[in-house]
């Protein structure tokens, strides 16, 4: 079978859209909707990635000169829908470390526009090693304050040659916050006045929130989807059906970027707060809850979550017990939004890996989950049991299988059963599970007491010390002491615990 390369015509179009960041996500939402607003509504422009850390995919996708194809499949108004699109939006990815000066020079395209990235929650973040002359900076945002800076430069500080930013990593506020460090590296790194003026004002910074699910690619399907489609891609990307993208802004950008126009789903607003918070809460902090706990029960993907009686109804039990009641809105319309994301989550056709949610576990919980948690204390005067079972488990995830040996390749390596995992987040974060678990403690109750006081009160973790949530240390130390008695030994066992944590009974 040839490859997608061999068989396929990319379309040379002007690079309008620079993009950090050229993973699943990404591939199989923005610049899927770019395709297709190539086809019908005349934008006429393509997507230039940027590999934003050493290690990336840009090889893999200049070797097939940016073609790939999604596989989209779902439920759409009562019928089935399987989908096969080949993507030809992209022209073609940089390595921001080995092709720097190339991809300096993006800045100085005329025909530049809009910036998209998805660097996880953890990279709209400041670095403060970070100084104007690195070949790259090491953080997202440092990077575009380079990058703006040599376009300000280039254009002689031109208003018209402003970028839009449309950030999709899922934090609050996020083209708010990725301004506000962008200014804030302006000042430390003793920019011009004028370009910190351009910034703002020629600039625009959206928010924005996105919601699909892209389980990434279908290895076990891949061969009898490559078949369907002619030819071999090595770059396949599935995801469901259903795609939302909410953009904040106070300016209109919808006839430039014609997204709803081509019958997307797409929604340009001034106050997207109604959809962050019902989205991030529900949908992914149904995820973020749960996975941990499924995951250290033998699951494997969020189908089998769905199909396993217990851990589904530990997820209801979040949702409608202690999510839902911690919101401000109407109620039954909370229910409705959360029930169809149950059927989203029981969409057959994708395999959503569980170790792929895990990434970032720790920033993830602060975003999508603990806003309940501390809600739903504020109301009731206790913790949720759900919520903090979800905690303990998390901290239980990141327990290495050898502590105190530190980190390979950016990550630990985890044990469950007779085998391994990797256990992957922000390096700091890392090391401080590492050094956590290599203490030698008298008992397993000793253990669990000084873990559990440990991560409640890291204050840079949580942005608060979650010791003062009623009954939360209490619940987490109890937690992780199920977690950690094995059945075989008398205690409960991961199943055996949530199973307690069911039934209400706290200890």
């Amino acid at each position: 079978m040839k490859a997608i390369q061999d068989t396929i015509e990319p379309v040379a179009r002007p690079e309008k859209i620079l993009q950090f960041g050229e993973g699943n996500f990404l591939r199989a939402f923005v610049d899927w909707m770019v395709d297709i607003a190539n086809e019908k509504a005349g934008f006429n422009g393509n997507v230039v990635m940027v590999q934003p850390l050493e290690r990336g995919m840009a090889e893999m996708i200049n070797a097939q000169k940016g073609l790939y194809t999604t596989v989209l499949r779902g439920v759409q108004e009562g019928k089935e829908v399987s989908e096969l699109r080949t993507i030809r939006s992209v022209s073609r990815c940089l390595n921001a470390y080995t092709e720097h000066e190339e991809y300096l020079k993006l800045a100085e395209s005329p025909d530049l526009r809009f910036v998209v990235s998805n660097t996880t929650e953890a990279g709209i973040a400041y670095g403060p090693a970070d100084r104007l002359e690195d070949r790259p900076q090491s953080s997202f945002p440092g990077k575009v304050t380079a990058f703006l800076y040599r376009r300000w430069r280039h254009f002689a500080g031109d208003p018209s040659k402003g970028l839009v930013f449309i950030p999709c990593e899922l934090i609050d506020k996020n083209g708010d916050r990725l301004r506000e460090l962008v200014l804030r590296y302006a000042g430390e790194w003793n920019l011009e006045k004028a370009f910190a003026e351009w910034v703002e004002g020629a600039c625009d910074f959206c928010n924005s929130l996105v919601d699909r699910i892209v389980p990434g690619y279908p290895k076990d399907e891949a061969p009898a989807l490559c078949g369907r489609a002619g030819y071999q891609d090595n770059l396949l990307v599935a995801a469901e059906i259903f795609h939302l993208w909410v953009i904040e802004t106070k300016k209109d950008h919808s006839r430039e970027l014609p997204l709803a126009q081509a019958g997307l789903n797409v929604i340009w607003t001034d106050d997207m707060s109604f959809y962050r918070t019902r989205k991030v809460r529900i949908l992914n902090g149904a995820h973020t809850m749960t996975v941990p706990a499924a995951f250290l029960s033998g699951l494997d993907t969020v189908e089998e979550c769905m199909q396993d009686d217990a851990v589904r109804s530990f997820m209801d039990k979040g949702l409608f017990e202690e999510i839902i009641p911690s919101m401000e809105g109407d109620v039954e319309a909370l229910k409705k939004y959360a029930a169809d994301v149950a059927e989203r989550f029981a969409n057959p056709w994708i395999r959503h890996l569980l170790l792929s949610i895990t990434l970032n576990s720790v920033s993830k919980f602060k975003t999508r989950d603990l806003p309940s948690l501390t809600g739903f204390a504020a109301k009731r005067g206790k913790a949720p049991p759900a919520l903090a079972f979800s905690l303990a488990a998390l901290i239980a995830f990141y327990e290495p299988a050898e502590p105190g040996k530190g980190t390979a390749n950016g990550e630990l390596t985890g044990k469950r059963g007779g085998g391994t995992y990797p256990i992957k987040d922000d390096p700091a974060v890392l090391e401080r599970f590492d050094a956590l678990y290599a203490v030698r403690d008298k008992s397993a109750a000793a253990r669990a007491a000084r873990i559990a006081r440990e991560v409640l009160t890291d204050v840079s973790w949580w942005g608060e010390d979650l010791t003062a949530i009623p009954g939360l240390e209490d619940a987490v130390r109890l937690g992780l002491q199920a977690l950690w008695t094995p059945a075989s030994e008398g205690g409960n066992g991961v199943r055996t615990a949530i199973a307690g944590i069911l039934s209400g009974r706290e200890d």
